[in-house]
């Protein structure tokens, strides 16, 4: 790699001010002003360091007694299990096959794979959500909002039985999703056909992920819809909580920044743009100063609302009616009626030269 010659350069004393220009990178770590005892020590120094740093955090975990502890759910399997059920709800999205028999045989074999690797992580999750609970002496780890998580007396049969159901939701899934596709082509000028929502829009992969997630929250799958939906979170900016309710011809354009909140409750031919907060007012304590965490927290978003970049709408008593219009910016506590268009007062621009 061609470089300018600076070896001419010299500081106030003489010296090169790179004294190790010219080296490989293997003799640029082999070399040292130091001698051998001198390395030696540092080296048994910096081990010493980092075995105390080590000792430190073992020394905060808590260890059961029992040895045989649950795996933790794998997330490299998860990110795998997020791309094949893509290629179920979108087939020949991912397969170059396009005979009527390839792609069925070809969709018969992704099912079949997809069933056992969701199992495995189902029975992972449960397992690991019993014992998690237990360390932290919850003693209602069972409920959940959409229902109550008994410990099966047969974790692997319960997963299987389980996985079987998810796979049962993905025509109805794959019908949700094809409402977002056609909502996200009709309403941007920019997009020349369906294909492209389905390859090219983060909008679109956001809401993908999080029907897909969703339905395995509505089973009580603990763990595994929250992996799903924080991972298309890190793609494409967009934070839908599985737990939220979204009614079919969603669209969410551009995306980066929206976040929805778990309890959210979101109608159909909903239109929300870039950096929208749909989120909670305030969390409700008991009379123990614990956190009531099933309660409605986010706002109601009724059929064809279009909700402008950067509006924020907060508290679970919120309800925006139906065809209504919220402005860029917007801060919204409190509900709307019905056709009604929220805007802030013209902001003033100042210059100086």
């Amino acid at each position: 790699m061609l470089r300018t010659n600076f070896s001419h350069l010299k500081n106030p004393h003489g010296h090169t001010l790179a004294p190790y220009r010219g080296l490989s990178t293997e003799s640029f770590f082999n070399s040292s002003q130091m001698s051998t005892e001198a390395r030696k020590t540092e080296t048994e120094q910096r081990n010493e360091s980092l075995s105390e740093v080590a000792t430190e955090i073992v020394s905060s975990l808590r260890f059961p007694a029992n040895t045989h502890t649950a795996p933790i759910p794998e997330f490299e399997s998860i990110v795998s299990l997020i791309n094949r059920l893509k290629a179920i709800v979108y087939p020949g999205f991912r397969s170059n096959e396009s005979s009527p028999a390839k792609v069925l045989n070809e969709l018969k074999q992704q099912l079949a794979e997809t069933h056992e690797i969701l199992s495995r992580q189902i029975a992972i999750a449960i397992a690991r959500h019993f014992e998690a609970c237990e360390d932290m002496a919850r003693t209602d780890c069972s409920q959940s909002p959409t229902g109550r998580l008994e410990k099966p007396d047969n974790i692997l049969a319960h997963s299987q039985s389980v996985a079987t159901d998810y796979i049962a939701r993905m025509p109805l899934i794959r019908g949700k999703l094809l409402t977002d596709v056609k909502a996200a082509y009709e309403g941007d000028p920019a997009c020349n056909n369906l294909d492209e929502v389905i390859l090219c829009y983060p909008g679109l992969q956001a809401v993908t992920v999080y029907r897909l997630a969703h339905e395995l929250h509505q089973l009580n799958v603990p763990f595994l819809p929250r992996m799903m939906a924080e991972w298309v979170h890190g793609e494409t900016g967009v934070d839908i909580h599985p737990g939220a309710t979204i009614g079919d011809h969603f669209f969410i354009d551009h995306g980066t920044g929206v976040v929805i909140g778990a309890t959210c409750v979101i109608g159909e031919h909903v239109k929300i743009y870039q950096g929208v907060t749909l989120g909670a007012l305030s969390f409700p304590q008991d009379a123990m100063g614990r956190l009531i965490r099933d309660s409605k927290r986010h706002p109601t978003i009724e059929d064809n609302v279009v909700i402008y970049a950067n509006a924020t709408v907060l508290g679970g008593e919120t309800v925006v009616g139906h065809d209504s219009v919220i402005g860029s910016s917007v801060w919204l506590t409190s509900s709307v009626d019905p056709s009604t268009t929220v805007i802030m007062e013209k902001p003033k621009n100042r210059m100086r030269n």
